[in-house]
């Protein structure tokens, strides 16, 4: 677009002054004459429309080589701006796109680095959550050793429950043996007494004699019994002290398997949260790898598009070195045509 205050009467001005001087009005002139304001391509369409509304010039005085080589000078000037111009658009275009690819090309950078720092702060927790398996997989086999101690130790428990009640069989039945010996003795003693009743009266002190013999063996069996009854006491009570650590052992024992019911809860937990950050630093890769595959593309497009440059400028340097040639052709041919 052409800068404000720049119009075809400026445009007329500048050119009547270049033309007044002897020199030719051209666009790089007139923009000069105007003080480097006004777009190329509106001076050029304006000294178009002036150029194509001038009216013939009166027949000139000087020779027809100097009119040639005016004529042919604005030609190759005319040719020279025609040529710019796309120069100039192509150029334009091609800084567009070189920042739009720029633009493309940083926010793929940032999207990398982003999912770069994603990654890394996966990967951190991925091994927070490693370490803490492996230390909860470590307080499960010190459970599970505990465990094995204290099922060690309720067998212990539980053999010598069997021991104290075989004990307990034992006296029992021991007890029951000398009841029955003291009731069999008794009766014998009753019978005795029965049968020595009916005896002489002669034998009535031997027979005395003969039962307080069997009252002191009584009495000493009822030593042995009082005492038997003593043991029985002692081991029940031994036997009922055992039953409470037998029943504190299996509080324990519960309340181990229902530590490590949890702590197998947490490992399973642990493990699906590990599956799952696994799988997110997956898909988070691929996207890295996609966005590096499109970073290579569009390098490759970025240096098609240099390398097409590179050619259009050669073309536009070949065109302009013909503009130029085109453009000092006359200049060389005048001397010529004067000598």
């Amino acid at each position: 677009m052409a800068r404000g205050g720049v119009n075809k009467a400026l445009v007329q001005a500048a050119r009547s002054a270049i033309l007044a001087r002897g020199e030719h009005p051209s666009i790089d002139a007139v923009r000069i004459e105007m003080g480097n304001t006004g777009s190329k391509t509106t001076i050029h369409r304006y000294l178009k429309e002036l150029d194509d509304g001038a009216e013939p010039a009166p027949a000139p005085s000087e020779p027809i080589d100097d009119e040639l080589t005016a004529l042919v000078a604005r030609l190759a000037q005319r040719l020279k701006e025609q040529a710019q111009e796309p120069i100039d658009q192509a150029r334009a275009q091609f800084e567009q796109q070189r920042k739009e690819l720029e633009t493309q090309l940083h926010e793929a950078r940032e999207a990398n680095t982003e999912l770069q720092q994603q990654y890394e702060i996966q990967s951190l927790a991925l091994t927070q959550e490693s370490a803490e398996l492996h230390d909860t997989r470590s307080m499960l086999q010190t459970e599970q050793t505990r465990n094995a101690g204290l099922n060690q130790a309720l067998a212990d428990f539980e053999l010598r429950l069997q021991d104290k009640d075989e004990q307990i069989r034992s006296l029992e039945e021991k007890h029951l043996h000398a009841r029955e010996a003291l009731e069999h003795y008794r009766n014998a003693v009753k019978d005795q007494r029965e049968q020595e009743q009916r005896r002489h009266e002669g034998q009535v002190q031997q027979i005395q004699m003969e039962l307080r013999q069997a009252q002191q063996s009584a009495l000493v069996r009822q030593d042995e019994i009082t005492q038997l009854h003593r043991d029985n006491e002692r081991l029940l009570t031994e036997n009922r002290g055992t039953l409470r650590e037998l029943s504190l052992l299996q509080e324990q024992l519960k309340h181990t398997n229902s530590r490590q019911d949890q702590l197998l809860e947490q490992v399973t937990r642990i493990d699906s949260e590990r599956t799952l950050l696994q799988e997110r630093l997956r898909i988070a890769l691929l996207e890295s790898q996609s966005l590096k595959q499109n970073i290579d593309e569009q390098s490759h497009i970025n240096k098609a598009l240099e390398v097409e440059l590179i050619k259009l400028q050669a073309s536009l340097d070949e065109s302009v070195r013909l503009a130029a040639v085109v453009a000092t052709a006359p200049d060389a041919s005048a001397p010529q045509k004067n000598d």
